[in-house]
């Protein structure tokens, strides 16, 4: 086993028990908030939701985005539950996609340790920031974000980024500049944006391999979420029943995209994305809007 297969093989490792620990962390949560079976019962719309949009993010697209409009269209979580219960409800799913695509595509292990340890500090501080805001200075700032998120897709179907080069790792500043990125989009995901497709523009704007950025994206998230979870955890800042609605119905989804269809002609889906995730950004700032006159009547 050479060193990059070595490092390779105790990030799995590190990864599994971060998956049990975070499974252990949750249900010792649900019951300090004395919640009962039947509170963590989810109902189809919110299986369907984690099952849809777990699909869509193993095969690339992301799943942040998706849930948030979704949850906004349904009206299943409240604004200020959405970002803890995305982080929490999509952990389990992402974990299984982090051990298929670190342990099947070539990636060199510095970078790739690196950039996920960066997105984890970055999401830690980011939750702990989040946890803790009110309701309209969530809806603020994942409407914002929301459109940057949609500029971003948008960016990279017309092909406007460089396609990327041939390189499997990252060194001296190019590296230093990646951590950055990582680390600030790791902040960013606590909020709602997705990591993925940042992630990627990212990767390849540096002339890494894009193949490569499916690890470093799937490695940050599924290592970024528990302990930015912790953090919504600890301030019950999510909605159980979706939280668990996104995980049951996102494991099979993650094994059906990846092992079953593997890839699809994705550019109308991503255009549909893309109008749903500016929709909710609009409606978003609307609620922030109307909540704003609201305790001015009340002033």
């Amino acid at each position: 086993m050479n060193e990059s297969s070595h490092a390779k093989a105790l990030l799995l490792l590190a990864l599994a028990l971060l998956s049990f620990f975070f499974v252990v962390a949750w249900v010792i949560a649900a019951r300090r908030a004395q919640a009962r079976i039947t509170d963590a019962v989810p109902g189809p719309v919110a299986v369907g939701i984690g099952a849809l949009t777990d699909f869509l993010d193993a095969l690339g697209i992301g799943s942040y985005a998706p849930t948030t409009s979704l949850y906004k269209l349904t009206g299943v979580v409240s604004d200020e539950e959405i970002p803890g219960t995305m982080n929490i409800g999509h952990a389990v799913p992402t974990f299984v996609e982090a051990f298929i695509f670190i342990a099947a595509v070539d990636v060199e292990a510095t970078t790739l340790i690196s950039m996920i340890a960066a997105s984890v500090v970055g999401a830690w501080f980011g939750a702990g920031v989040v946890a803790s805001w009110p309701r309209r200075k969530i809806q603020i700032g994942m409407g914002v974000l929301l459109i940057v998120a949609a500029a971003i897709m948008i960016v990279r179907q017309r092909g406007l980024v460089p396609g990327g080069g041939a390189a499997l790792g990252l060194g001296g500043v190019r590296l230093a500049i990646a951590i950055g990125g990582n680390l600030i989009l790791g902040a960013l995901m606590t909020l709602g944006i997705g990591l993925f497709a940042p992630c990627m523009i990212l990767v390849a704007l540096l002339g890494m391999n894009p193949a490569s950025a499916f690890p470093i994206m799937m490695g940050s998230c599924a290592f970024l979420m528990p302990f930015g979870s912790l953090r919504f955890l600890s301030h019950g800042r999510y909605n159980l029943r979706a939280a668990v609605g996104l995980t049951l119905g996102g494991l099979p989804a993650v094994f059906i995209a990846v092992f079953i269809v593997k890839s699809l002609p994705l550019a109308w889906v991503e255009r549909l994305v893309v109008a749903v995730v500016i929709y909710t950004a609009i409606a978003m700032l609307r609620s922030a809007t109307k909540g704003t006159k609201e305790v001015t009547k009340h002033a």
